[in-house]
């Protein structure tokens, strides 16, 4: 192609689906301009294992500690968490429900993700219960900006095959690695596990892992997010020590029924309903992932369809092909592959910023369809655990009027 003279665009351009599903996750959109220069450092990002079949190894990922606009890059990024991203090699699962067949044979596409750490952290340790840790590479300037250059072209370009034994989020990791930082192609860091990639880099001098060695101070430097249950353990402790709940563990509220803790909620005072508030929103989480899974089974035993699971088959169809575009930019630009210019910029600015609107109309129809198709016990649970919510709002909102306070808004 002849040269035309004209200058590449400034920054690295990716697409967040961060800012696509939750606008406030992202101010400009959903196409992120990154400047590597704004970028101090990147950790290895490590998932921890749970008993789960495909999280069994952990999940490796790469934390961009970006600093905030105006700041001098140095180690003060590191609290700038809202501008932070992640880096991270996931299957794009198309159909809804996992199949360990398919992930062994590599049915499922492998993409680069670029996602907020805010919605990562939720993600693992609020949803999943899994601790992440946060482990400094060492890389220089030029390092950085080379390996995420790599990442960039790999983001609007890539479309491999994911397999949970070996072309996996290790392997993934470690060629992002690899090829984008040719110093550390000589390190015979390959591994086909998260945990063992780690420990190569730790062999290397790569990863400095000593930032976990007190588990308060990693915590407090944002080099370790723990999982929530300790959390949640905490809440419950405090809850209990304001009123006789009959209850030691949290699993075993979480496992009452909701109905059950209506009347507790009721009659906590300010601090117990704060803590009853923190639990109530964490068994909400936890129901809406146990209505998913019911809903998966529902929907593929067609010998037991009905008319309200056929309408959730086609929301979730229509919501899954807005959902298809922001997982492979590539469809987005104009051009196909390669890094988008300016032009281009702004005409994927355009669609995705579509793209984002019918995406909250479909999640919104979803979300309806959804409703419907659950069993009614599910349904019924599901309900009285949002009254619950709304009770503890409004308690809140009252003892903290009665308190002297000033007035508070809804809780969410």
């Amino acid at each position: 192609m002849p040269a035309t003279g004209a200058t590449c665009a400034p920054g690295l351009p990716y697409l967040d689906p961060g800012a696509a599903m939750v606008p406030e996750a992202g101010a400009s959109g959903p196409l992120l301009q990154l400047d590597p220069a704004r970028v101090h450092a990147v950790d290895y990002l490590l998932a921890e294992a749970n008993s789960r079949p495909m999280s069994r190894w952990g999940h490796s990922m790469l934390r961009l500690v970006v600093c905030a606009p105006g700041r001098e890059p140095g180690p003060d990024c590191r609290f700038d968490l809202d501008h932070h991203r992640v880096l991270s090699f996931r299957a794009f699962v198309d159909d809804v429900q996992i199949s360990s067949w398919r992930g062994l044979t590599g049915g499922y596409p492998s993409r680069l993700f670029v996602l907020p750490l805010s919605q990562v952290v939720e993600e693992y340790t609020a949803v999943e219960l899994r601790g992440l840790q946060s482990i400094p590479l060492a890389m220089d300037a030029a390092e950085i900006r080379g390996l995420l250059e790599h990442a960039a072209q790999l983001h609007w370009s890539y479309d491999g095959d994911y397999y949970f034994v070996s072309n996996n989020c290790a392997a993934e990791t470690f060629k992002l690695l690899h090829d984008g930082v040719p110093r550390l192609a000589g390190n015979g860091l390959s591994s086909i596990t998260p945990t063992g990639l780690l420990r190569r880099l730790q062999g290397a001098g790569i990863a400095d892992a000593s930032v976990l060695d007190d588990p308060e101070t990693a915590t407090r430097l944002g080099y370790y997010f723990p999982s929530q249950d300790t959390h949640y353990q905490a809440m419950l402790d405090a809850a209990a020590a304001r009123m006789p709940l009959p209850f030691e563990r949290v699993e075993d509220w979480f496992a009452l029924p909701p109905v059950q803790r209506a009347p507790w909620i009721e009659q906590a005072d300010l601090r117990a309903a704060a803590a009853l508030l923190v639990l109530e929103q964490a068994s909400l989480r936890q129901q809406e992932l146990l209505a998913r899974d019911v809903l998966k089974r529902r929907m593929f035993k067609r010998d037991r369809d009905d008319e309200n699971v056929a309408g959730m088959r086609d929301a979730l169809q229509a919501a899954m092909q807005v959902d298809a575009a922001f997982a492979r930019p590539a469809a987005m630009a104009p051009g196909g592959y390669g890094l988008p210019q300016q032009a281009e910029r702004e005409a994927i600015q355009r669609r995705a910023d579509e793209q984002a609107r019918q995406w909250h109309q479909q999640d919104a129809r979803l979300h309806e369809a959804a409703r419907d198709a659950l069993p009614e016990a599910q349904r019924r649970a599901l309900d009285a655990t949002r009254d619950n919510l709304d009770v503890l709002g409004r308690r809140l909102r009252q003892l903290h009027r009665d308190a002297g306070g000033i007035e508070l808004g809804r809780v969410q």
